[in-house]
């Protein structure tokens, strides 16, 4: 699976932008501010209908267009060679339409089953040294893409928890309520728990073994994963011995919505332990190990949008990286500043673009 072709238009600078011959490995290279991270948030639209870079929409589009549309055409590998259509169209109002196969569709999730992206990034250092949400969003995101009763019990949790923390600040939960609701609250929350546990059970161990490849001295790093409660009780026990408490401050202290994932080093926080090359290192090896798990799963490869991946990395180690993304068969998105940083260092055939003032150029196999 992979995309063959992408139009983007108002995207930031890329007025009116047209790319024909994606491949397997395409590096986008130029200065900075010429455009390169924007072809990498239009693939993220198609898949996600946001943007990586920014929660609002407003930034995204180009200051003289009131919206922004982007087209992409997805070859799905099959012997006939099957092409899906998807486009998205965001308004500078907040409007939003998308369309998968030329039909309307109204879920993001099913943008996101047809396009499954992963982000390597700057902000994804977040994940070692960020708060909580941030991984919660990344465990999810594996999670949902190959476990596909999960959204549905996610979204059941998350309705749940809502309504049981507005009646909690409204103090209108009487103790038949209180019970109703903590039971519903349980078996959504247990189910979310024991996906998230077996989606670890698989990723874990390939997460290891990715680490070694890359780096071979981060053997002592430990992941550990929260549950959310007191692991001496099962949720319905760690529940009702925080009703109290609920009900004085108006939120529930317990439940998935307070799982976390902790990064130790030679027992000390990971975070705040390594250097940012080795934590480039830590969360390269996590996000790749989702998209192995996910086409061994569910036979469905991840597109993987990586933006400076030279940035905190020496020459060696950057090589290693590209090593491991190129034997995964994945389709891979790139930028770099100089071409040669990321093209002496990838094994096989890449497809180079250079972007300056948002125009692309795409270079011919004999310029890299």
């Amino acid at each position: 699976m992979a995309l063959g072709r992408i139009d983007i238009h108002a995207v930031r600078n890329l007025v009116d932008v047209s790319l024909t011959d994606l491949g397997v490995a395409n590096i986008f290279y130029g200065e900075n501010g010429s455009g390169k991270t924007s072809v990498l948030e239009s693939v993220h639209l198609l898949a996600m209908a946001r943007s990586f870079r920014s929660p609002q929409i407003k930034p995204v589009i180009n200051h003289s267009e009131d919206q922004c549309v982007v087209y992409g055409e997805i070859n799905q590998g099959s012997s006939d060679g099957t092409i899906t259509t998807i486009g998205i169209s965001r308004h500078r109002k907040g409007g939003l339409e998308a369309k998968l196969a030329g039909e309307a569709v109204q879920s993001v999730a099913r943008l996101a089953e047809q396009l499954p992206a992963q982000v390597i990034n700057a902000h994804s250092f977040e994940l070692l040294t960020g708060g909580p949400d941030e991984r919660r969003r990344f465990l999810d995101w594996g999670v949902f893409h190959v476990e596909h009763l999960y959204h549905s019990s996610w979204r059941r949790f998350q309705r749940c928890l809502k309504q049981r923390n507005t009646l909690l600040r409204r103090g209108k939960l009487s103790p038949a309520e209180l019970r109703s609701w903590s039971g519903e609250f349980v078996d959504a929350g247990e189910a979310v728990d024991r996906m998230r546990r077996a989606h670890l059970e698989s990723l874990l161990p390939v997460f290891d073994r990715l680490l070694k490849q890359m780096s071979g001295d981060l053997d002592a790093l430990e992941v550990r994963y929260r549950q959310g409660w007191d692991s001496t009780q099962g949720l319905a026990a760690a529940l009702d011995a925080s009703n109290k408490s609920d009900l004085e401050q108006g939120y529930t202290h317990v439940g998935p919505q307070r799982a976390d994932l902790r990064f130790v080093y030679n027992g000390y926080d990971a975070g705040a332990t390594l250097s940012r090359g080795q934590q480039k290192l830590v969360v390269c090896a996590l996000k790749l190990a989702q998209g192995i798990v996910l086409a061994k799963q569910r036979g469905r490869q991840c597109v993987y949008l990586v933006d400076d991946l030279p940035s905190e990395l020496d020459a060696d180690h950057c090589q290693k990286v590209c090593e491991v993304l190129s034997g995964m068969g994945s389709q891979v998105f790139l930028t770099c500043v100089n071409r040669e940083d990321v093209a002496r260092h990838w094994p096989g055939h890449v497809n180079m673009f250079h972007v300056e003032h948002g125009e692309i150029q795409q270079m011919s196999e004999s310029a890299k």
